[in-house]
């Protein structure tokens, strides 16, 4: 799959020493390190996902890096939140989030946006990105931010989380030719996927946030520099408990016909 985002010219000297091992791997190189210093991505959820995720990307030399969380950071977020630490507790997990993300690349620009994301703002939160990385943990939610991408049309790199089980793909309505369109609505119907219950009920895994999150953005770097096959079209299964991994196939679902 080609690139999704235009290299910026050059990257300050700095810059080019703190992802020096970027230069050297193949697929990405320095050209690919420009790429994602042009990039601007979009992260809802400062959480167990999104933390892990935009460490991640801040390491990796993302450009811009847009921050959607509405909530404060709490002493039980610590087992599985790594952005955070003890003396954030009571701040916004933007604001956090966002130290942390200055701290490992000082030249990445961080949006905060400490608003709850609903169907009516999804778009705005989302201008100018490239692409979106759902860390969220409500369906609601969710299927808010895949309409918004769907219409559009950017990249949703997609996970989820509960107890020991997670799973990631991508989604695209309108990728490249050669590649079928899937979204959310082809894996979880709408009304078909409930509301699950919350960690505070059933728990979940600190390190299969980690885990799940660097798989995220692992997605989220491919599809900027056009490095690799992106799940588009796959759904990875996590089962931690039992050391399992699987790749289920995704297709587009029948919609129906729209009358003109």
């Amino acid at each position: 799959m080609k690139p999704l985002v235009e290299p910026v010219a050059s990257l300050a000297p700095e810059e080019l020493i703190r992802t020096a091992r970027h230069a050297v791997l193949a697929a990405i190189g320095e050209e690919g390190q420009r790429r994602l210093a042009a990039a601007r991505i979009a992260v809802v959820g400062a959480g167990g996902l999104g933390s892990p995720v935009l460490l991640a990307l801040a390491a990796a030399g993302v450009g811009e890096l847009v921050v959607i969380d509405d909530d404060t950071v709490e002493r039980t977020n610590l087992q599985r939140q790594l952005a955070h630490r003890i003396t954030d507790i009571g701040t916004a997990k933007t604001a956090s989030a966002a130290r942390a993300v200055r701290d490992l690349s000082p030249l990445t620009v961080v949006h905060e946006r400490t608003v709850r994301l609903t169907s009516a703002n999804a778009a705005e939160l989302f201008a100018g990105a490239h692409l979106v990385i759902d860390g969220s943990d409500t369906f609601d939610t969710r299927e808010a931010v895949a309409a918004a991408t769907e219409d559009l049309g950017i990249p949703l790199v997609w996970g989820a989380v509960q107890e020991w089980a997670a799973q990631v793909t991508v989604f695209w309505s309108t990728p490249p030719e050669g590649h079928a369109p899937v979204v959310l609505g082809d894996l979880f119907p709408t009304g078909s996927a409930g509301e699950p219950p919350t960690c505070a009920q059933v728990g979940v895994l600190g390190s299969l946030c980690v885990q799940v999150g660097g798989m995220l953005a692992t997605e989220a770097i491919k599809l900027v520099t056009g490095a690799g096959d992106p799940l588009l079209g796959r759904l990875v299964v996590i089962d931690a408990l039992r050391a399992r991994h699987d790749v289920i196939p995704l297709s587009p679902a029948a919609r129906p016909a729209v009358s003109s």
